[in-house]
């Protein structure tokens, strides 16, 4: 992520952060935009869980959402929360806009009331050596159908894909729950408005 601001520091034209081991704001894009087009473009009021990893997805995610007045719900096993940084960033931002934020290390807690389920990665890019730890200490956070049952009906799942069987089950990723492939259709279309806002293209 330092690289990415000091590209930003001495660049004459738009730095665009495509993923950093910090943040991934264009995912959020594609996931907010996944919501609005189920939900409807106001979000404000929805409940969000994440049940996972405090990795870079969930940075801008939970910062998106406080933006839109959501209230995000955080599931994640000890030792691996989000950035308390970011997280106070965020809490700050959820009581301005009238939602709110919720930390437990329990899955079950977390998806009580949601509206929208998400997972990712437990193994990001680089902790491969980590993967049996990894999987030993996410025990009990895998997405299945027993856990969105525990959340609001009607409730939908999002991953940013690929996904791996441990963090979801295919009963989850391909039921009628499932936003993965238009959330991931919108990866194209949300990378391109970015680069057309950039290039003064859009108002």
């Amino acid at each position: 992520h330092d690289d990415i601001e000091e590209l930003a520091k001495y660049s004459a034209v738009p730095i665009i952060n495509a993923l950093s081991d910090l943040h991934h704001p264009l995912q959020t894009l594609a996931d907010l935009m996944a919501l609005q087009q189920h939900f409807g473009s106001d979000l404000s009021g929805k409940t969000l869980a994440w049940v996972g990893d405090g990795n870079n997805v969930l940075h801008d995610l939970m910062l998106g959402c406080a933006k839109m007045g959501m209230n995000v719900n955080i599931a994640t096993p000890t030792g691996y929360e989000p950035n308390s940084g970011i997280l106070q960033t965020t809490m700050g931002l959820a009581s301005e806009n009238g939602g709110s934020i919720m930390t437990t290390t329990v899955a079950d807690e977390a998806v009580k009331g949601a509206d929208v389920i998400v997972t990712d990665t437990w193994v990001s890019m680089g902790q491969e050596d980590e993967y049996a730890k990894r999987v030993k200490d996410f025990d009990g956070y895998q997405v299945n159908p027993e856990l969105m049952a525990k959340a609001n009906p009607g409730a939908v799942f999002l991953h940013c894909l690929p996904r791996h069987p441990e963090e979801v089950t295919d009963e989850v990723i391909y039921s009628e729950q499932s936003l993965v492939f238009p959330e991931a259709e919108n990866r194209m279309w949300t990378v391109m408005a970015v680069m057309a806002a950039q290039l003064g293209k859009v108002e």
